[in-house]
């Protein structure tokens, strides 16, 4: 699954698609008071038809038009159903960032490509964030992008977004039925029931500047306070419209993140350039695993791509947990 839209057609798995809209002049009948009797001349003298095609034209007009204006409709909302788990490439419009962000334009989500439990198992040996070990009966790894919206949508601490990138997506604390996954891995992460791995991947195409300062979090054993700050509607538009990339406003992300990691020791570790090769090699071992956009997510080695609820992935979640 990227506000580009980033996050990434499921199967049994998928989430509830949008419902096709229905355009009434489809079910409509044609009136035949709008036509105009024909005239004809009695059989002794030439046979003249007289029709006037410009009354037939106008209600077969706008029963075409009102076909074509249908058919596009659907086609659209069809699309935009295919690509509710796409890691994305385009930003869905919320309220609070109506001014700097746009319409999502969807794309096809990507099949699930399963890799193999050994392929997840070593990665827990790496130098990743990482929280738990191999041993643990499940293990999570989420491939993500700070900037991406569909990773915000799944991090569930940007309700704002939720809500405007359609009715399946919202929380469930706000009256819709979307469980945000990364939430309910945090759970059973902190009550040691398993462990969770955080890889980079440019979904979006923002999220340089934030991916170093969560390394950098984690350093200081921050990371889930800093990511809760970063995944909110504010962190979005820091990310989106603020900074982009930008080295030299480092100081506006150690601002923003001052109530969760120490200022000092967060503007040292960017200066310095400690995690810079994250921005290339994480990309490079989320390719290995087969990622095509943002957020791609596994439980153990069974794949989900895109913005998941909880809910399609839950049954996976306890199978690993027996």
């Amino acid at each position: 699954m990227s506000k580009n839209t980033t996050s990434m057609s499921p199967d049994t798995n998928s989430v509830e698609a949008i419902d096709g809209a229905k355009d009434s002049n489809l079910g409509s009948k044609v009136n035949s008071s709008n036509f105009t009797p024909i005239e004809t001349t009695p059989m002794s003298a030439p046979r003249n038809i007289t029709i006037d095609l410009e009354v037939l034209l106008n209600p077969i007009s706008i029963l075409l038009s009102a076909i074509i204006l249908s058919s596009s409709l659907y086609a659209g909302l069809y699309q935009i159903s295919q690509s509710v788990r796409t890691g994305s490439t385009a930003t869905p419009n919320a309220a609070a960032a109506a001014a700097t962000t746009t319409t999502p334009t969807p794309a096809a989500a990507p099949a699930a490509t399963n890799v193999s439990i050994d392929t997840i198992k070593k990665l827990f040996d790496g130098d990743y964030i990482k929280f738990g070990d191999a041993n643990r009966k499940a293990l999570f790894v989420e491939v993500s992008d700070p900037s991406c919206p569909y990773c915000h949508i799944a991090g569930g601490k940007d309700p704002e977004l939720n809500k405007s990138a359609g009715s399946q997506f919202i929380l469930v604390s706000d009256g819709g039925q979307y469980v945000a996954p990364v939430t309910e891995m945090k759970k059973l992460v902190d009550s040691g029931q398993a462990s969770f791995l955080w890889v980079y991947y440019p979904g979006h195409g923002h999220g340089e500047v934030g991916t170093r300062a969560l390394y950098c979090a984690n350093d200081q054993g921050k990371f889930w306070q800093a990511q809760d700050l970063l995944m909110s509607n504010a962190g979005y538009n820091l990310l989106n419209t603020t900074i982009q990339n930008d080295k030299t406003k480092y100081a506006q992300i150690v601002d923003f993140l001052k109530t969760a990691v120490d200022p000092s020791a967060l503007k040292n570790c960017l200066d310095s350039g400690k995690f810079d090769s994250r921005i290339t090699s994480d990309p490079k071992i989320a390719t290995s695993l087969n990622t095509q956009g943002t957020p791609n997510f596994f439980v153990n080695s069974k794949s989900f791509p895109g913005a998941y609820s909880w809910t399609d992935m839950v049954q996976t979640v306890t199978d690993a947990l027996k």
